[in-house]
């Protein structure tokens, strides 16, 4: 059987479609076969340095031509890419870059001093630490290095849809980072069944402004290259940078979060009109708020997807052409996917009960490395239970309730944050909302509501307004906070955890 393998993807494109634009990032404009000789001598410099199949590369890097192509210089190699967030530190470089016995490190001039202060504890060989620009003692000049390497094809390899490719760690919002493995097969159906979900063509354009070390990225990257499309990359999200790529590069297809579209909707020129060539805009990440939605709905007529999922591998798509009937739900299962909505008991709930959400699909990871009993809590019997709250209505659409330990129960009775946050959002003076548990003497836990003001209001008045909008008495919140900025992880995700700690800390004053 023909190996469903992601190694031979590039070469194949830099064979027949040399001349098609693959990637863009800054003044750097890459046709497949440029860009399949670039990554070839990235190839060969791992090679010389006795990088093989199942050894890990690590990457400390932002945004930048160099991470683009080390995904593809390990998958040729048959290695395995663990792509770092470049915002981790200290204890964290060292604990993350340990667990995953990491071989070599790729990082930059602005990242090097934080590996070299760990350097000590890590396991990596001291020839293994490559530096992507300038030069610095004790660190290997990778553009000498991929300088003096063959851009030749480096030799085939043996490989199976099994073999490894990459771990992704998590975000580490409820505890420790973990490390989330992909194989050859899993990225293929990223590529294939995504690709197909999302009506990404060889024409597309597809750009990407968010971090490419997150796995939300490779709803779009891995499809990128299965098609053979161009692929734009930004070195980070800013609002006019983006708008102006969007308009200036016939953008057909991108990705953004839930905070990233908020911001983009302030701007009038965020519109079809500005940017015709738009077919797709993706909200993943986090449930984007349904005045939020129907907003970019109108801006954008039948282009907004929606996918809710997790790095573990299920995922929900809602498509575009129900994106405006469907407003508040997230989808349904893609091809070859299965979603079942159960109690504690793990028991099948009937349509329309909430209970935690578990799938099966051809994408689920092989587990957390070196991590066999969190695997087998979060995968059983082919299930992945994602810890999030949601029911599923009578065409089979799945609606969000909520993470399950963000659940507020108030006198016994089950309260949703996302209930409430959906009609904080619609006061006009609200940019950004969050909604916590907090510990009550009498009802256990009361709503507590975290507000971003973009117009002057009094949060008294705020908190009245909200609770004369909310029907149901335990929905209440008992009280409201302002913040000038959301604390939240480097995917993007709102940090409810932190909020808590901040309200506590706020009362003890």
């Amino acid at each position: 059987m023909y190996p469903l393998t992601i190694n031979h993807w590039l070469t194949q494109h830099a064979q027949f479609r040399p001349n098609h634009l693959a990637f863009v990032f800054d003044d750097t404009r890459l046709t497949f076969a440029e860009l399949n000789r670039s990554v070839n001598r990235m190839a060969n410099a791992l090679r010389a340095v006795g990088i093989g199949k199942g050894d890990k590369v690590a990457t400390v890097l932002p945004n930048s031509r160099e991470l683009y192509e080390a995904f593809w210089a390990v998958a040729k190699l048959g290695a395995v890419l663990v792509p770092m967030s470049p915002m981790v530190r200290g204890r964290g470089l060292i604990n993350l870059l340990n667990d995953a016995d990491s071989g070599l490190v790729l990082t930059d001039s602005a990242h090097a001093s934080f590996l070299d202060e760990v350097r000590n504890e890590l396991i990596i060989p001291a020839t293994n630490y490559w530096l992507t620009d300038g030069e610095q003692s004790n660190w290997q000049s990778y553009a000498a290095l991929g300088e003096a390497a063959s851009p030749e094809e480096p030799p085939t390899l043996d490989l199976s849809g099994d073999d490894l490719y990459n771990i992704m760690y998590s975000s580490g919002t409820t505890g420790l980072p973990k490390g989330i493995m992909h194989s050859h097969f899993v990225r293929s159906m990223y590529g294939t069944l995504f690709a197909n979900a999302y009506r990404i063509r060889p024409e597309s354009v597809i750009m990407h402004s968010g971090s490419i070390v997150f796995n939300g990225a490779m709803l779009t990257f891995m499809p990128a290259m299965f098609i053979g499309c161009t692929y734009v990359l930004m070195k980070e999200f800013s609002v006019q940078p983006v708008l102006q790529t969007l308009a200036s590069e016939g953008v057909t297809h991108t990705i953004l979060v839930p905070t990233q579209i908020a911001s983009c909707l302030r701007y009038p020129e965020f519109t079809i009109s500005k940017m015709p060539a738009i077919e797709y805009i993706l909200s993943v990440g986090a449930p984007l708020l349904s005045e939020q939605k129907e907003e970019l709905i109108r801006r954008f007529p039948n282009t907004f997807y929606e996918l809710y999922g997790l790095t573990e591998g299920f995922m929900t798509v809602l498509d575009k052409t129900v994106s405006a009937e469907k407003t508040g739900s997230v989808g349904r299962p893609i091809w070859f996917s299965e979603m079942k909505i159960v109690d504690d008991e793990g028991l099948e709930l009937p349509t329309g009960e909430v209970g935690e959400i578990i799938g099966r699909a051809p994408f689920l990871t092989s587990g957390y490395y070196k991590k066999p009993a969190l695997t087998a809590d979060a995968l059983r019997n082919g299930w992945l239970y994602t810890g999030d709250l949601g029911y599923i209505d009578n065409d089979g659409y799945l609606f969000l309730a909520g993470r399950k330990k963000d659940l507020i129960i108030s006198g016994g009775v089950n309260v949703y944050p996302k209930d409430i946050e959906e009609i904080i959002i619609r006061h006009p003076s609200v940019a950004e909302v969050a909604v916590f548990g907090v510990p009550h003497p009498d009802w256990g836990e009361t709503p507590v509501a975290a507000v971003r003001l973009v117009a002057e209001v009094s949060i008294r008045e705020l908190k009245d307004w909200t609770n004369q909008h909310i029907e149901a008495r335990y929905q209440k919140i008992s009280a409201m906070m302002l913040l000038d900025e959301f604390p939240k992880n480097v995917a993007g995700k709102v940090l409810k955890n932190e909020l808590q700690e901040r309200y506590s800390a706020m009362r003890k004053w």
